[in-house]
């Protein structure tokens, strides 16, 4: 029987505070659940309808059965879904090699379904880390969990000093400007950095000085902007062709 200490806690999670200082973050739903113990995460606490037909595996877990009223007042979304679940936080300081591999920079990516939908772009076009910038939307926002599909368990997204890391790796750096030369023009290095700006602002100076490979997106309609999203797509759709 969960008791109203344990209600509030969860429910906590709403709140932006808790998503840095918790060492655990919420998954919600079936599918979520089996990707995060597909990825071999610890799941510390599970609460389930009894419509609920998972299984654990070999991953541990306490799993408490609720009924469908106290899931809705667990869950955060409009339309809970049999399962939520803590999930402990799989945070790493190992080095990454950059020079093999394309790595994707968010400037300032604020929405949180944007940043949900590039790491599950990422996650398709089979890359493994994000650097994101500090007033980048938080990636234990259940928001942005949610939006992944799961992916938030294979890509790394990190909070760092980017403009340094940049001029350490002294490597070529993508960046989506309304002045870049056309992507369909342009040949893309196969390593790097690829750089999203601002949804409505774009690249920052401090970054932008920093773009070697300046790209830009051809449009052929009368729409003033492409989302951050659709754009990180594009790019990388061309890159992994080039």
């Amino acid at each position: 029987m969960i008791n109203k200490n344990e209600l509030k806690y969860i429910q906590s999670f709403a709140h932006k505070k808790h998503w840095a200082q918790e060492s655990v973050f919420i998954i919600e739903g079936p599918k979520m659940l089996e990707e995060a113990i597909k990825a071999n995460c610890v799941i510390e606490k599970i609460y389930a309808t009894p419509a609920w037909e998972g299984k654990l595996g070999n991953s541990s877990g306490d799993i408490e059965e609720v009924d469908d009223i106290m899931l809705s007042r667990l869950s955060h979304l409009q339309t809970p879904n049999q399962v939520i679940a803590l999930v402990r936080k799989n945070e790493t300081n190992a080095g990454i090699d950059y020079s093999k591999q394309l790595t994707i920079v968010l400037d300032g990516i604020q929405d949180p379904g944007n940043l949900g939908t590039i790491i599950r772009t990422a996650d398709w076009f089979g890359l493994t880390h994000i650097l994101v910038t500090e007033d980048t939307a938080s990636v234990y926002n259940p928001k942005v969990i949610q939006s992944t599909m799961g992916s938030c368990f294979r890509v790394s997204v990190q909070e760092v000093q980017i403009e340094e890391i940049i001029v350490k790796e002294k490597l070529p750096v993508i960046g989506t400007l309304l002045s870049g030369i056309s992507i369909y023009e342009q040949k893309m290095p196969s390593n790097g950095f690829l750089v999203i700006g601002n949804e409505s602002k774009g690249i920052r100076n401090p970054l932008k000085t920093l773009i070697t490979h300046p790209v830009s997106i051809p449009k052929f309609g009368g729409a003033e902007s492409l989302n951050a999203a659709v754009a990180t797509g594009i790019v990388l759709s061309h890159w992994k062709m080039s």
